[in-house]
C-alpha cells in the first residue's frame, strides 16, 4: 500500500517500510496466545448478537462458492442506496447481505425486491454491537467463509486501479496469484465548494459529482506496533474539526476486502484484524503493494440533520462527548473547502499523489 505521507509526523510514527518484524522467543509466543484468545473472544461476541438479528430476506442459497460477497450495516441510507448497489455491481460484487438497524425512512423498500440482497434487521443498539461489527461477523461467519468479501458503509465508494476496466475478480484473482488475501484502502473525505448543504445530488448519480474536492496532501501514518495495521489520520475532517486535537481525528487506512475464514474478525470497524496477518497491506520492504481508495460520502447536505440526531442518540461515538463540538460544526453547515483543496479527476490522480497504487498489477 503507498500512502502519501505529510511531515511532521505524529511522536513514534513509523512510516511503511519500517516496520521491524514482530518479537520472537517468549514475547512473541506471548503476544500471539493473547492476540487468539482476543479473536475467540469477538468470535463469541457475534455469536451473542446474533439474537440482536431478525431475517427479514434471506436468499443466500443463491450464492455461488465463486461470488463475491458485500457486507454492510446500516440506517436511513435511502438516498446512498441506489448508487451503492449499482456501483458495487459494476464492481463484480454478486451478493449483498445487509443489516438494517431500524431505518425510518425508505431503505427496507429499496432492498425488498432486489434479487441479489439478503436482509436482517435489527433494532438492538448500534455502539453495544461494537458499532454493527458484532452483527457483520456473525454474518461472515455464517456466510463468507471461502469468498472474498468486501464490507463497506453505504458512504464509501471504492476505487482501485483500472477499476473501471477491470472488475472486482480480476483483482481478486490476481491477488491469489500473488498470494494475498486482504486489500488495503485509504478513505479520502469528498466535499462540495460551499457548504454542505449545496452538495445536492441525484440518488441515483455518483455522489462525487457534487462533492468533487477533497485534501490531497495532509495525511500521517504510523504502524501500530500491537497488530502491524497502519493508522492514518487526516484529510478534511482532521484539518476541519480535530485540528486542535488531531489525535481525536477518525482513523482513515481500511482493509475493506478479504478472502474470510470463519475464525477470521476484524477489531476495530474495519481498521484492524485478526490473526494480524491481515492487516500487512503494505510492503515492510520499501517497496508498494497494489492498494484503493475509498471515496467518502459523508458530506452530503442530510449531514446536517443526520448530525443533531446522532449527537442525541450517541450511537457512534465509544465517548459521544467528546464529540458534540464535531456534531455542532456539522449541524452548522460547514464549507470544509479551502485553497489548498484539490479537484477530483480519477484513479489515476490518486496514485500520482500517493493516495493508491497499482503495486505489481499492470
Amino acid at each position: 500500500m503507498r500512502t502519501g505521507v505529510a511531515e511532521p509526523r505524529p511522536p513514534h510514527a513509523c512510516p511503511v517500510g519500517t516496520l521491524p518484524e514482530p518479537s520472537g522467543g517468549l514475547i512473541g509466543l506471548w503476544q500471539a496466545y493473547r492476540q487468539r484468545l482476543g479473536r475467540r473472544r469477538l468470535l463469541a461476541r457475534a455469536w451473542l448478537h446474533r439474537r440482536d438479528l431478525t431475517c427479514v430476506t434471506d436468499r443466500t442459497a443463491a450464492v455461488r462458492a465463486t461470488d463475491i460477497l458485500c457486507f454492510i450495516c446500516l440506517r436511513n441510507e435511502a438516498r446512498r442506496l441506489p448508487f451503492f448497489l449499482a456501483h458495487n455491481r459494476r464492481l463484480g460484487v454478486r451478493h449483498f447481505l445487509i443489516v438494517d438497524n431500524d431505518s425510518t425512512d425508505d431503505t427496507a423498500a429499496i432492498l425488498a425486491d432486489a434479487p441479489d440482497v439478503s436482509v436482517w434487521h435489527s433494532a438492538a443498539s448500534y455502539k453495544s454491537s461494537r458499532f454493527g461489527m458484532d452483527w457483520l461477523t456473525w454474518l461472515m461467519l455464517r456466510h463468507g467463509h471461502g469468498h472474498w468479501c468486501l464490507t463497506l458503509d453505504a458512504d464509501e465508494i471504492l476505487i482501485y486501479p483500472y477499476w473501471q476496466t477491470r472488475p472486482l475478480p480480476a483483482l481478486t484473482d490476481w491477488l491469489d496469484q500473488q498470494g494475498r488475501d486482504c486489500f488495503g484502502v485509504l478513505t479520502v473525505d469528498m466535499y462540495p465548494t460551499g457548504p454542505v448543504s449545496q452538495g445536492a445530488h441525484d440518488p441515483a448519480a455518483d455522489p462525487v459529482e457534487s462533492l468533487g474536492w477533497f485534501d490531497a496532501g495532509n495525511y500521517l501514518v504510523q504502524v501500530q506496533p500491537k497488530l502491524g495495521n497502519l493508522w492514518i489520520q487526516g484529510g478534511a475532517r482532521a484539518r476541519a474539526f480535530f485540528a486542535d486535537s488531531p489525535r481525536k481525528a477518525p482513523t482513515l487506512n481500511k482493509t475493506p476486502l478479504v478472502r474470510w475464514h470463519w475464525r477470521y474478525a476484524y477489531v476495530n470497524s474495519t481498521h484492524a484484524l485478526l490473526p494480524p496477518r491481515l492487516n500487512r497491506v503494505y510492503d515492510t520492504g520499501g517497496g508498494e503493494l497494489t492498494s484503493g481508495v475509498l471515496l467518502h460520502s459523508k458530506f452530503l447536505p442530510e449531514i446536517i440533520a443526520r448530525s443533531a440526531e446522532e449527537k442525541t442518540r450517541g450511537e457512534h461515538f465509544a465517548d459521544g462527548a467528546q464529540y458534540a463540538a464535531y456534531y455542532d460544526r456539522l449541524v452548522d453547515d460547514p464549507v470544509l473547502h479551502c485553497a489548498a483543496s484539490t479537484r477530483y479527476t480519477g484513479w489515476r490522480q490518486m496514485e500520482a499523489l500517493g493516495l493508491m497504487s497499482r503495486g505489481g498489477w499492470i
